[in-house]
């Protein structure tokens, strides 16, 4: 797909996620003297071969370029070690994914406990696009508040948990720009998964509110389309959260029940016609979005968690 100058001298290029629901990833360029790539798209051959001819079409060396992850997700880092040394990434979200390399035995224990099928336990060992489509990389940290400067661009990098717990947008105050991964799209929802030791919905709000006090009049998401007012869209966020909330203490009006038991009841953005033949892809992502709910309706006090048997369930705080 050729690349598209959305601003003098700011390309974009969607760079194709073949068997992804995603479809594609919008890597951006700046182009300079020492040119800057903002997330690359999956380590896989069809991604390299359309990002390096989409480059060489607008005059960018992609050796010579330095590149910026804004998270840890295969789809936004996956070629990032195939095509260079130079890339950064936020220091948090380098530690969790050296802390977290592979599916270790008890995080795969933690979801079948919560319901996750065991009969897929194994397949999102093989499947899970962290598996297959990431490559080896030595990141450069970057902290929260750094400026990267790229040509005439001086772009702040800011911390906004929630989507991963090391998540980082751009923002250039001068041109009143957010680059903003997948921190805030306008077509589709961002997944907010359980990230062991946080409440990563309760980040996520936080990081949304965190981007609403900026001046920003362009945002460059990480997919689908960039035509849309941020201010707005973060409300419209913020109420896509709140009714899946209600909807899952209207779920455990019935009585208790662990996270799987929940998600059906669950309003998600996909066509399905039988829930338990969900691809095994999919209900990972279901029942990570679903936990991480519950444990900020448990941290508001709203429900309470309880084992038996070795399985854990919710049930509302009366």
């Amino acid at each position: 797909m050729p690349a598209m100058e959305v601003l003098p001298g700011l390309f974009m290029i969607k760079v194709p996620l073949p068997g992804n629901p995603l479809k594609t990833l919008n890597s951006y360029i700046i182009k300079a003297e020492k040119s800057l790539v903002i997330d690359t798209g999956f380590n896989m051959e069809v991604c390299y071969t359309e990002l390096i001819k989409a480059l060489n079409e607008i005059g960018v060396d992609f050796k010579r370029a330095e590149y910026f992850i804004t998270h840890l997700h295969a789809d936004h880092l996956g070629l990032a070690g195939r095509l260079t040394s130079r890339v950064y990434m936020s220091g948090v979200d380098i530690e969790i994914r050296q802390k977290f390399a592979g599916f270790r035995s008890d995080i795969l224990r933690f979801f079948t406990m919560n319901g996750f099928p065991q009969e897929d336990t194994e397949r999102i060992t093989r499947l899970h696009p962290a598996v297959r489509y990431s490559s080896s990389i030595d990141f450069q940290p970057v902290k929260d508040g750094e400026i990267l400067e790229c040509g005439d661009y001086a772009l702040k990098a800011m911390l906004t948990p929630g989507h991963t717990p090391g998540h980082m947008c751009l923002y250039d105050e001068e041109r009143k720009i957010l680059f903003s991964g997948d921190h805030i799209l306008f077509d589709i929802t961002p997944n907010i998964s359980y990230w062991e030791g946080h409440d990563s919905l309760r980040e996520y709000l936080n990081s949304l509110d965190k981007i609403y006090k900026l001046d920003i009049d362009r945002t460059f998401p990480g997919h689908r389309g960039f035509h849309g007012e941020v201010k707005k869209r973060i409300l419209e966020l913020k109420e896509h959260h709140r009714k899946r909330l209600e909807e899952i203490v209207n779920a455990l009006k019935g009585g208790a029940r662990n996270a799987w038991q929940i998600s059906p009841h669950i309003t998600w953005d996909i066509t399905y016609s039988n829930w338990d033949e969900l691809p095994t892809v999919q209900k990972w992502f279901i029942i990570n979005e679903t936990i991480a709910h519950l444990i900020y309706l448990e941290n508001n006090g709203i429900v309470a968690k309880e084992i038996k048997n070795g399985n854990v369930y919710y049930k509302l705080v009366k």
